[in-house]
This record gives structure tokens, sequence and C-alpha cells, in this order.
């Protein structure tokens, strides 16, 4: 057919090529500069939504000293409050080159460094990081990382056997001084996992960008409230959240031996990282193939049988009791993961309650894996937002949780989108962007 439209005219080439009349060679019209040139509404605007989330992150914090009832959640909001605040003012006062990473800085000393490290001088933590440590010293001398006939509430240990990897500095070192006391601690452990899953995630997903440190990203997230005040007092969650976004970035760049590896990791830290597993494996087999789909799950799956199997043939009854039934909330002793979210309030009403949390819990797992089935994710970052919001759900209509679960699923949607700077909510192809594509954003 042939095209009725009159040919390019000189003057329509040349916008073609250099863009409209007054525009630059990309089409954009050229910034208006004022003094100094900072162009009107430009580092001024930033600095201040900078600043605001600052504001916000001291308000959150201050929060805490008069609301919660943990001891070493109002010791980091006190200490935390001001420290935000300090970097709110700091965004605005100094200059766009040094105001955002003055503000990180700081947040990142005073929110985290100071509180963390007080807090384990003085051995004041959650839970849960004694449960960790001691699982270590029960699998170095019984075998088994379970108490056999738990009785109190922090006797039950919820996680499966290669959570007590990470008690095993405390038991290896113990506490005979301050430097042991901070170096053995969990928590530093838990820390370290994250960040450098964290930045091996950034480097797979943006690796020819020129110019584009993680760094700054990183410090920033860090310090932010979502996870400063789990890396403080507790942070047993926060392995999960790095190994869960390295292993759909190695998933996408088609390396199936190592996602598979960092996929059994995860399958054996919480059972709540199981839905972690096909999402990287139909994320393989949609974007490389079946075979190294394959390759994949013969790795993940035969590596968490070894870790996992040993111990349940050995803990059977313990095994199920504390990682299964304890944190749905069907053992005689409750677990303390008792945020007002809507599983948890629905379990508040009785048995039956209960039974309605858990069949929507099902309802919701048994939908998300149609939509699995049915649009398969094609890059890194459809693959954590599927699990971003199959995790939230689940969260959300558990009969226990808390607010801090939530961390999980709003890291995934958020750094590999800093990492790829894919801030659609639309797939537009099949494929993650090619390193030109990078380089360019």
């Amino acid at each position: 057919m042939v095209s009725t439209r009159p040919p390019f005219s000189a003057e329509q080439a040349s916008c073609a090529v250099h863009g409209p009349p007054g525009r630059g060679g990309d089409g954009r019209v050229p910034r208006q500069r004022g003094p100094a040139g900072r162009g009107p509404g430009g580092w001024v605007g930033r600095q201040g939504v900078q600043a605001l989330g600052c504001a916000v992150a001291a308000g959150w914090a201050g929060a805490f000293p008069l609301v919660s009832d943990l001891p070493n959640q109002v010791f980091w909001g006190t200490v935390a409050a001001p420290t935000y605040a300090l970097a709110a003012v700091l965004c605005l006062t100094l200059p766009p080159r040094w105001g955002p990473r003055a503000a990180a800085l700081v947040a990142l000393v005073g929110a985290v460094l100071t509180p963390l490290i007080l807090l384990a001088l003085k051995g004041r933590h959650q839970s849960e990081v004694m449960v960790v440590e001691r699982s270590a010293r029960l699998l170095l001398h019984t075998g088994s990382p379970y108490l056999a006939d738990p009785v109190v509430v922090s006797d039950y240990n919820p996680y499966l056997p290669a959570m007590a990897l990470f008690g095993l500095p405390r038991a290896a070192l113990g506490n005979a001084n301050p430097f042991t006391q901070v170096l053995g601690d969990a928590r530093i452990w838990f820390a370290l996992t994250l960040l450098v899953c964290l930045l091996a995630c950034w480097r797979l997903l943006r690796p020819a960008t020129p110019g584009r440190a993680p760094l700054l990203p990183l410090a920033a997230l860090t310090a932010s409230p979502l996870i400063a005040l789990a890396l403080a007092v507790g942070g047993v969650d926060l392995p999960l959240i790095g190994v869960c976004c390295l292993a759909m970035a190695l998933a996408a760049r088609g390396r199936p031996v190592s996602a598979g590896l960092v996929l059994a990791l995860a399958c054996t830290l919480k059972w709540t990282a199981w839905p972690a597993l096909p999402v990287a494996l139909l994320l393989i087999w949609r974007l490389h193939g079946r075979r190294p789909a394959a390759r994949a799950a013969a790795v993940s799956l035969s590596v968490s049988a070894a870790v996992i199997l040993p111990v349940a043939l050995s803990s059977a009854t313990a095994l199920r009791e504390q990682v299964v039934r304890f944190p749905l909330g069907l053992t005689a002793v409750h677990t303390p993961a008792g945020s007002p979210l809507p599983g948890k309030i629905l379990a508040g009403l009785g048995p039956t309650g209960h039974t309605i949390s858990l069949t929507l819990l099902c309802l919701a797992g048994l939908a998300i894996a149609l939509w699995l089935l049915a649009y398969p994710p094609t890059s890194a970052v459809a693959a954590c937002d599927l699990l971003a919001a199959g995790l939230a759900v689940a969260f959300m209509l558990a009969p226990a949780g808390r607010f801090g679960y939530l961390a999980l699923p709003a890291v995934l949607v958020l750094w590999p989108r800093l990492a790829t700077r894919s801030w659609s909510w639309r797939i537009e192809d099949g494929r993650e962007p090619a390193p030109a594509v990078l380089a360019a954003a």
C-alpha cells in the first residue's frame, strides 16, 4: 500500500535530527539556568523532597519512645529521631553535590551504627537474635537447632536449619570482651549478608553503567527506618531480603547454577522464601529456556534437601511444631508476632476466625500461583514485583505477623528498580534491558 503522507520538508527533516527549534538533539527543551547554574525548581526542589523524607523518618522514629513498650525500640527511636532531623537540615543547607551524601552518612551513623553497637555491647536485642545464636550452639552440640521440648515462647525456633549459620560467630567467639561481644552478634552478620547481596544484585542488573556507584542508594536504603530499626534491634529477616533480590538478578542474567545455590540458601532460612523458587525458575525458563531452568531447579532442590532432610529425620516433631505450627498460631504457646494485620485480627476472633484467616491465605496463594502460570515474569523487576505481591498478601493474611515483615516486599519492589532505573509498572518486552540501554540510563 502506497503511503499518502507528503515527504519530509527540509525543515521537518532538520527537526527529526536536531529536534524542534529551541530544543536539544534529543528533542528536549534546554533547561533554563538561574544564578550559579541552578535551574528553577531544580536542586532546591529535589533537596526539599529529600529533606521531607528525612523529616518523615524523624517523626516516625520519634513516635517509638511515645507508643512502644519495647525498650530496644524506644532506645532506637530516641537515638534515630534527632539523627534524621539533622539529616533533613543537611539536605536543605548543603550544596546539592554534598547534601544527600552528608545526610545519608549522618543517618547511617546515627540511626544504624550507633544504636546497633551500643545495644550489642549491652547484650540487648529482640528474642529472635537469641534464638538464632542458641540454635547454632544446639546444632554444634546436638546436631539439631531445635529444643526437643519447648516450654516458653523463647524456646521456639521458627526458622529452618540454615538460619543457625548466623549464630556460629557467637558460638565461636563468645562474649568475653567488647570486641567479641559486637563481632559475634548475629545482627552484624544479618546486615553484612544483606549488604553483600544487594551490592551483587546491583552489579548484575546494572553492569555496564559507568559512574553509577550503588553506595549512596545502598546507604540511604540501609539508613531508612525500613531497614535501620530491624537492623539495630533484630534483623533476622534482612538476609532473606538480600538473598531473594540476588536470586532474581542471577536468574535474569542466565546463571542457573548460581541462582539455584542462592535459592537453596533462601529456602533453608525460612519457609516464607519458598515462593521465590517457582518465580525464579519461571523467569529462567522464559528468558533462557527449559534446560537452564531445570539445572537451577535441580541445584536448589538438592541442596535444600541436603540441608533440611537430616534435621527433619532426626527432629521431625520439633521441626513440625516450631517451624510450621508455631508461626501459624497452632501451638499452645502463641507467637509474639502480633501486629494488627487483617489475618491477625481475624484469628483473634476465635477458632472460626483463625480458620477463615488460613482459608483466605490458601486462596490467595492459589490465585497468585495461577497468575504466575498465566503471566510468568520476563525480567528481574517483574519477578521481584510478583514475589513481593505474593509475600505481602501472605503477610497480611497470615494468622500472625508483624509490620516489619513488609520490609521484604518493599525492598523487592524498590531495589531492582533503583538498579535498573526502571520505574514503569508495565513490562514492555520480554527481556532485560540491553547493556547499551542500561548505559544510556
